[in-house]
């Protein structure tokens, strides 16, 4: 769906797909609709605010390493078990940009470390979507994670 703002999104069983330049205001548009979203599919607040931080920081990189406004696209979906109980829910999280040279790289700095004054985004990533990937495409690249829930 168009939005005045320069973002559109179209919505999916699961979730969503959001395409935006990373600008201030889309970042906290995509929190909001993240919110929004996974609330409308009964997810708690804690994984849904778990996957606010991840899609935060995989934007984070994403302009740091390929610039502000760069083209993104989001998508988010809600994964459920068969057995219709908590195991194997979860929520996939995926980020593309057009920039497949300019992969994340961790800084070495622990999530703990009270001095450091950035370089905890990756190693949060890892804490709430263990296993996350990159994969390149024709047109960039994709980060690739799932947050499970709790």
């Amino acid at each position: 769906m168009p939005h005045s703002l320069g973002w559109y999104h179209t919505p999916t069983p699961s979730g969503f797909v959001l395409h935006l330049t990373a600008t201030p205001n889309h970042l906290r548009a995509t929190r909001t609709l993240i919110a929004k979203a996974l609330a409308d599919a009964g997810v708690g607040e804690d994984l849904a605010y778990s996957t606010q931080l991840v899609m935060s920081e995989l934007c984070g990189n994403a302009v740091r390493a390929c610039g502000d406004f760069v083209p993104l696209i989001a998508e988010v979906g809600v994964t459920s078990s068969e057995c219709g109980d908590d195991a194997g829910r979860g929520v996939g999280v995926r980020l593309h940009d057009p920039y497949r040279q300019m992969l994340p790289v961790r800084g070495g700095v622990r999530l703990d470390d009270p001095n450091a004054e950035s370089g905890r985004g990756l190693p949060l990533v890892d804490l709430l979507a263990p296993g996350w990937r990159v994969t390149g495409t024709p047109v960039g690249k994709q980060v690739r994670c799932w947050i499970p829930a709790q």
